[in-house]
């Protein structure tokens, strides 16, 4: 901890408490008419909880209580606790899509912070796009923030058999079609594969981007693994109000935290578990707002080296995140790949992650391999590039059939969900194994917001042969609990008249992991006259929240920010005047 400790009257919220005059007057009356006195706040740190709960956000459904004992923790320590509920973004329910609604998340965290008489804060997040929009605000805005994630849920249970979020209902929607299963059973499983709040137990986008978040420094050591209803995830929420009031007196802001370590690190440990594709998007985008240019290539080069060692589904077979927090946690896996991090990184509880892992056990190494001996022995993500997406595109080989690493097929295209999603039903459709499918006009402003379609359904024709994997390609995203040979974020996208826009039904196309390379075999002539024929889509939004998204919104290798809340843009935002 810092031995530096600021004054009472350095903190922020005293610009609106603090002062002899007319307007700081109105502050305190009105927080004396919701039944507190000045005992409540005077000489303390004021923090703002920033609560992402809402009766329809499954994941967050313990929030509701969570939040309580945060604010027991903040009293303990010291502090006055007060909740600033958040736009809610549940992943399944939310449309078009929860990635619409990110950035929007980041600006109101943002200005929430801003706005209210905020001294430090903590975010209760979890749910897939929560958490970087609430890291992204917090570090634009830089007052001391903690992190509390929701926690993953219950394994799934179906005839004994564990489920989990996600990958099983792509395994058992097939098994449907097919035929192996019935309606009942299918009921059955939708009833077993959610047994309790929280988010996906996958290793789905919200367990890495809560995991990526831990490793960065920014939730206390350990956090991230405990299963949402395990009575440690309580004491967790009065552990970290408790600790969000020292970083206040302490002024130990993001800035103070963070470093380019701090994402290299990150990226070192969503390789070694596995992690969502959808990690690159986001992480590129948290790191841009803490002013460190994360890309594209700092993820495949650290692929390169670390391994998957986290044998949790989609990659693995069997286990799943209660699983890795009985085996060890994240802390387990981080000291597993301690070689791959720089032990000197900073994090919220006042030392180094090198200090937090220092003691840190394995219990099983089947579900927490070692580097020796991992599922997948280089990282879980590659970057691809060529004439088919000269700004690159994403691949998860480690959750995939190895023979799509060399593939060459004639393309299918669609250029719409609806039109694929009544293709892949027609039993008569002409596709074999070998055939490319591909989505296009379903990234950041075609989708509109960058949906997860990605992981397109194979064929019925081909499923009813025992086909469950083929090759699809396109500038859309995929759940984290998704996988198979699905190519992703293909940037330029379509819409905006990138390359993807341009295939043809029938076209060859190549991918060649070992040398990341996507092409299609089609002459650059032949393409400038396609490209020279194409034309744009109409507008997706003509007004809104969706006109700003869809004029601002950037590309996939650069985080999909807004091109106005990047660090770079405009001079930084003075604290509100108080007049």
């Amino acid at each position: 901890m810092s031995e530096t400790r600021k004054k009472a009257e350095e903190f922020r919220s005293h610009r609106w408490y603090g002062i002899t005059d007319l307007r700081s007057f109105g502050h305190r009356s009105r927080t004396m008419q919701m039944g507190y006195d000045s005992e409540d706040w005077s000489g303390k740190p004021i923090i703002g909880i920033i609560n992402t709960w809402s009766d329809i956000a499954h994941c967050h459904t313990h929030f509701k209580d969570r939040v309580e004992h945060v604010k027991r923790g903040v009293l303990q320590a010291g502090g006055f606790p007060i909740e600033l509920p958040a736009i809610s973004l549940a992943e399944p329910i939310v449309k078009p899509t929860t990635m619409l609604y990110r950035n929007f998340l980041a600006m109101e965290t943002e200005e929430l912070l801003r706005s209210h008489p905020v001294d430090a804060c903590v975010l209760m997040g979890g749910c897939d796009k929560t958490t970087p929009g609430l890291l992204m605000g917090a570090i634009s805005m830089d007052i001391p923030a903690i992190f509390f994630p929701a926690g993953p849920m219950l394994n799934g249970n179906w005839k004994g058999q564990r489920l989990g979020s996600g990958s099983d209902s792509w395994r058992y929607w097939d098994d449907l079609r097919e035929g192996k299963i019935t309606q009942d059973d299918w009921t059955e499983v939708e009833e077993g594969i959610a047994r309790s709040y929280g988010h996906c137990m996958t290793m789905g986008t919200a367990s890495t981007m809560t995991s990526i978040a831990e490793t960065m420094g920014l939730i206390l050591p350990g956090g991230a693994s405990i299963p949402a209803p395990d009575a440690g995830h309580i004491r967790l929420a009065t552990q970290t109000g408790r600790r969000i009031v020292d970083m206040a007196w302490e002024d130990l802001k993001p800035s103070d935290l963070l470093s380019r370590s701090s994402f290299t690190n990150a990226i070192a440990a969503a390789m070694a578990m596995g992690c969502s594709t959808n990690a690159i998007v986001h992480v590129v985008a948290i790191g841009r707002r803490a002013g460190f240019d994360i890309s594209l290539d700092d993820f495949d080069r650290i692929g390169r080296e670390v391994p998957v060692i986290a044998n949790i589904r989609p990659n693995g077979d069997t286990y799943l995140m209660e699983d890795f927090f009985y085996a060890g946690g994240l802390k387990g896996m981080l000291k597993r790949i301690d070689a791959y991090l720089d032990g000197g990184a900073k994090t919220v509880n006042g030392k180094t992650i090198g200090e937090n892992i220092a003691k840190a056990m394995v219990y099983n190494d089947d579900i927490i391999r070692t580097v020796d001996n991992p599922i997948y022995h280089s990282g879980a993500l590659v970057v691809l590039r060529g004439n088919l997406a000269p700004d690159g595109c994403v691949m998860k080989v480690s959750a995939m059939d190895n023979r799509f690493l060399q593939h060459t097929g004639p393309a299918l295209v669609f250029d719409d969900y609806l039109a694929m999603k009544a293709a892949v039903n027609d039993e008569n459709l002409d596709v074999t194994a070998d055939h490319v499918m591909i989505l296009r006009n379903a990234g950041p402003r075609g989708g509109p917001g960058m949906p997860e379609w990605g992981m397109l359904p194979v064929p019925i024709k081909l499923v009813k042969q025992g086909v469950r994997d083929m090759l699809r390609i396109s500038d859309a995203r995929m759940s984290g609990t998704s996988y198979g040979a699905c190519v992703l974020h293909v940037a330029p996208e379509s819409y905006i008249g990138g390359p993807l826009g341009l295939v043809q039904t029938g076209d060859m196309i190549t991918i060649n992991v070992k040398n990341r390379s996507i092409q299609m075999e089609v002459s650059d002539e032949e393409l400038e006259r396609r490209k020279a024929a194409w034309k744009p889509l109409p507008p997706r939004f003509e007004r809104g929240y969706g006109w700003v998204f869809s004029r601002h919104i950037e590309q996939a290798p650069d985080g999909c920010d807004f091109d106005f809340m990047k660090t770079d843009f405009g001079a930084p935002v003075s604290e509100p005047d108080i007049f």
